[in-house]
């Protein structure tokens, strides 16, 4: 049942994801310098970029273990030249700390959030992809995350022409990381759970105000295929 859906979601999100790369390809025509790839599960932006862009270098951040495994084989695996491809089995976030990690079974869903268990859409949510599954729908582990801003800092790096974020109720706090070096970076891709299943103590409109305040404008937003969320880019009025 969960292969089936999964398969069902996974031809709605190719088409979704064609959406994404032209409004990308309006900003960056077909090159985009430098990228980072917050929460980058197993590459599946990583793919899609290199697919549909030439770039000099992509930082990828993944927390999990399971995840960052399978993504580092994924690269490992690949018949291209991953000597521009920064694999960190980190997270990002408003703090340098350790924090605990929800690891769920369908694994592109796994959140430094606390999770709702009783709201409908959990249950709906766990229905569907868990049916016939004895195992746990998420275990907990505790992950390292760190700072944009020190990031940035420590490798002495100038510029973000894109920072793209998929981090499961997380979001906020990653751009909040990056502090006054919000200003290095072009343009932003975000998700945004609307859904009640996860914790963020945070709205959509946190993050809006915080980047009005730091010199973004909205440039686009797409809603997701069968979600409770949206993607939303962008851009630096003064990049």
């Amino acid at each position: 049942m969960s292969r089936i859906v999964l398969y069902i979601l996974s031809i709605f999100d190719r088409l979704y994801q064609k959406k994404i790369i032209k409004e990308l390809k309006k900003i960056f025509n077909k090159k985009i310098d430098i990228v980072f790839d917050v929460g980058a599960h197993k590459g599946e932006f990583i793919k899609l970029i290199i697919n549909n862009f030439k770039t000099n270098k992509i930082y990828s951040f993944e927390p999990s273990k399971k995840n960052f495994t399978i993504l580092k084989n994924k690269i490992s695996n690949k018949k291209i030249n991953i000597n521009y491809i920064f694999l960190n089995n980190f997270g990002l976030g408003e703090y340098n700390e350790l924090k605990n990690f929800k690891q769920m079974l369908e694994s592109s869903s796994s959140t430094l959030s606390e999770i709702n268990t009783n709201s409908k859409y959990f249950k709906r949510k766990k229905f569907l992809l868990n049916f016939g599954i004895k195992s746990k729908f998420f275990e907990e582990t505790i992950v390292n995350i760190k700072d944009g801003f020190s990031f940035i800092k420590e490798k002495k790096i100038e510029k973000i022409d894109l920072l793209k974020i998929d981090t499961e109720g997380h979001e906020f706090f990653v751009l909040k990381g990056f502090g006054e070096n919000l200003k290095k970076i072009k343009v932003i891709f975000f998700e945004h759970h609307y859904d009640n299943m996860i914790i963020k103590n945070y709205t959509f409109s946190d993050i809006h105000n915080y980047l009005i305040q730091k010199n973004f404008k909205a440039y686009s937003k797409f809603k997701m295929p069968f979600r409770k969320s949206f993607e939303y880019i962008y851009y630096n009025k003064k990049n």
